[in-house]
């Protein structure tokens, strides 16, 4: 006979403002199996956890129900407080009456009966619920970084100073990310590679950090403390070990005009290439899409020229398989295509550009070696205008972003401020709709570009870009002027919202990780676990988490590392107990549970049973491996014969639970 208790949180007003939290306590005391049932005002504090226990203890409790908050929230901290009552931690139920109740209705006489039928339901789980035990797996220390960018450097150098191996897995032939494309950063307007730069070669000299350039995650499995990644290392057809970067292969290749994608096509570069000067690593890569010999077999120059003999064109790609402990994912950012945007012409003109470009032009290592020119005839412009929340801020989700994108309104304001330093007969023309600066020194550096270098901040957006005889016609409202403006602009800057990087999403789907409706991966909680995502063992680093700059990206690096580092200090961890079971009475042996899991926790293996008369017959059979099973509950739901079950969610105790909301 279980005796349970139930303890109703009031959490301030936040549940009690909608529910009457001593009604719900007294219709549940009715309940069959309840001893005790009370309502308490905060009951994850310390006095409510103490009223717990010493419910557990004098009225020999067997289960308990609190009805509280989200168990996301608070479900750890009272398994912690029961066990220390001597009740098993897994014979507690946690009933969402905040999230589910409260926050949900406003009418105080739903959220009260809401309570009490979810109060219910959460007891007659309890009913059959059984005292589990958790075990424990080894930690694998070693952890692997996906990008290489500055939130991905700053999550490795963190880790590796703690002593654990760490891996920087980047699809791009050099580590470096955004930020080696960018010249100044704000609000200090210092150079990027003179940050960026030490970092990337104290990666490269770290003998705790590996680097895989040029290469992709292909497969992820295990589970936290116990990854196994596949790692695809793309063949760059140039020994590594060999390669001493001194760029003479890059000079002599005949295949000049292939488009350079670090300087986002403003220019061209050789088939065999170094991407830029301060490359990490500094070794060359044939594009085999471009280069002669791979194509046809006829050229061979790099090969001829280069005196440490590390050409191979044979070279093909490798799989690399190791264990983590830990995955960090850097995978950052893009700004968005521009080709629904054809009211500012960027399809039509070389002189409409976007951010990203306009920051390689402003670039000594840039296209045109610093030195701002038009690209259409490589003029200096006289007349420029930028154009903020190009597909951010978008009530259109076809067209573009919902969500602003945060750091345009400051690089733009750094772009305006540089241009008419280096070129003060310069007209800065900066059209916006609302001008967003919520970081320290931020305000004051947007008012410099306004007060001191005189930029033209219009309220307004560009409705209409026209080239004509050499000149952008722009055509654009002044809100707060009352009046339409027509400038004959010789460049037009967008600044283009920024998105997740293509490989996201099908990453996600490799770690089992969740993703909002942006491709953003989410948060485990937005406040108190910000770089910790749902899937134990996978953190988050940097841009593919959410728009954020610089300064935020490497803060959220290093938290990222420090969670790391605190997994991978444990030389075990335990392990959840609500992990899948076969009845292997029941099992028809035919793999539909194996098929799903997507941990592969499940094997097969043939099996006695005493038959008929006495006969022995040899059954195939499931066996779950509770060390790697997460209790995803994949299989419960493939398997036909219903053998699969999971342990703390069985298919009786969610039918009891639904019998009890449906009576």
């Amino acid at each position: 006979m279980q005796r349970i208790g139930v303890f109703v949180c009031w959490c301030g007003s936040n549940i009690a403002a909608t529910v009457d939290v001593e009604a719900v306590a007294n219709a549940l005391a009715m309940e069959p199996g309840v001893v005790i049932s009370t309502n308490y005002q905060y009951m994850c504090s310390q006095a409510g956890q103490e009223m717990i226990q010493n419910a557990i203890r004098e009225h020999k409790l067997t289960g308990i129900v609190v009805c509280s908050c989200s168990p996301r929230m608070h479900e750890a901290t009272f398994r912690k407080t029961a066990q220390q009552a001597g009740l098993n931690p897994y014979m507690v139920e946690i009933a969402n009456i905040r999230e589910q109740c409260s926050w949900v209705h406003k009418d105080k006489l739903t959220g009260t009966e809401k309570a009490i039928i979810l109060g219910r339901a959460a007891i007659a789980k309890v009913h059959l619920n059984a005292p589990l035990t958790a075990g424990q797996s080894p930690v694998t220390k070693r952890a692997l970084v996906i990008g290489g960018g500055i939130a991905g450097i700053q999550t490795a150098l963190d880790i590796a100073d703690a002593g654990f191996e760490v891996d920087i897995v980047e699809k791009k032939p050099t580590i470096g990310g955004k930020m080696s494309q960018i010249d100044k950063t704000f609000p200090t307007l210092d150079c990027a590679a003179c940050i960026l730069t030490p970092k990337m070669v104290d990666v490269a000299q770290n003998e705790k950090i590996k680097i895989y350039s040029y290469s992709e995650v292909e497969a992820v499995k295990g589970f936290v403390g116990n990854f196994h990644v596949t790692i695809r290392k793309k063949a760059r057809y140039v020994d590594e070990t060999k390669c001493t970067g001194c760029g003479l292969c890059t000079e002599k290749c005949p295949q000049k005009k292939v488009p350079n994608e670090f300087n986002l096509g403003l220019d061209t570069r050789r088939a065999i290439y170094i991407p830029f000067a301060q490359a990490i690593p500094k070794v060359a890569t044939i594009d085999a899409d471009y280069c002669s010999m791979l194509k046809s077999g006829k050229c061979g120059v790099c090969s001829k020229v280069c005196t440490a003999g590390a050409i191979d064109y044979k070279q093909t790609d490798q799989l690399i398989e190791q264990e983590y402990g830990a995955i960090v994912v850097a995978t950052g950012f893009n700004p968005i295509s521009m080709d629904k945007f054809d009211e500012f012409a960027y399809s039509k003109s070389p002189d409409v550009v976007t951010s990203l470009e306009y920051e390689r032009l402003m670039n000594a290592a840039g296209p045109t070696g610093g030195t701002l020119l038009r690209p259409s005839d490589k003029t200096h412009p006289h007349t420029i205008v930028f154009v903020q929340c190009v597909g951010s801020r978008c009530d259109s989700s076809e067209k573009g972003k919902s969500y602003c994108s945060k750091i345009c309104c400051m690089y733009t304001a750094k772009h305006a401020m540089l241009t008419r330093e280096k070129y003060p007969d310069t007209e800065v023309y900066v059209f916006y709709i609302d001008v967003r600066t919520p970081g320290k020194n931020f305000d004051e550096f947007y008012r410099r570009a306004v007060e001191d270098y005189d930029v033209h901040y219009v309220k307004g957006m560009v409705g209409k870009v026209t080239p004509e005889n050499g000149k952008l016609k722009v055509q654009a409202s002044d809100l707060l002027g009352g009046r339409q403006m027509h400038i004959d602009a010789d460049m037009v800057v967008l600044a283009a919202a920024i998105e997740p990087d293509k490989s996201a999403r099908p990453l996600a789907t490799m770690l089992t990780a969740s993703m909002d409706t942006n491709d953003f991966f989410t948060e485990a909680h937005p406040k108190l676990r910000p770089v910790e995502s749902p899937t134990a063992g996978i953190f988050l680093s940097g841009a593919c988490q959410g728009p954020k700059d610089i300064p935020e990206t490497v803060a959220q690096a290093g938290a990222a590392a420090s969670k790391v580092i605190g997994l991978l200090a444990k030389d075990n961890l335990t392990c959840n107990p609500c992990v899948a079971k076969s009845d292997e009475m029941m099992c028809n042996g035919c793999s539909a549970c194996e098929k799903v899991c997507p941990y592969g926790a499940i094997t097969y293996m043939d099996k006695e049973f005493r038959g008929p008369n006495r006969t022995t017959l040899i059954r195939r059979v499931a066996s779950v491996n509770p060390a790697v099973c997460q209790g995803c509950g994949a299989c419960t739901v493939a398997c036909p014969s219903g053998a699969m079950d999971l342990q703390g969610f069985s298919n009786s105790q969610i039918m009891a639970e639904v019998d009890a909301i449906c009576k």
